[in-house]
């Protein structure tokens, strides 16, 4: 299994589009159990860190403004 380095702040893509239609979900909270909110409709769901490695398409870092 492959561990996805991310951080709390990053834009995760995803394999599957959330059922709003977006793929794209900001991390909120890392750890054994990440948090996650949707950026097409806002919704925040918690997702075990095993099944979101293997969700995940493509980090994209936090931008520094």
């Amino acid at each position: 299994m492959k561990i996805v380095r991310f951080n709390v702040g990053d834009t995760l893509v995803l394999k599957k589009p959330h059922p709003c239609g977006g793929d794209r979900f900001r991390v909120l909270r890392t750890g054994s159990e990440v948090r996650i909110v949707c950026l097409a409709c806002g919704r925040d769901m918690t997702l075990g860190r095993e099944k979101l490695d293997c969700a995940i398409k493509k980090v994209l870092a936090e931008e520094n403004l």
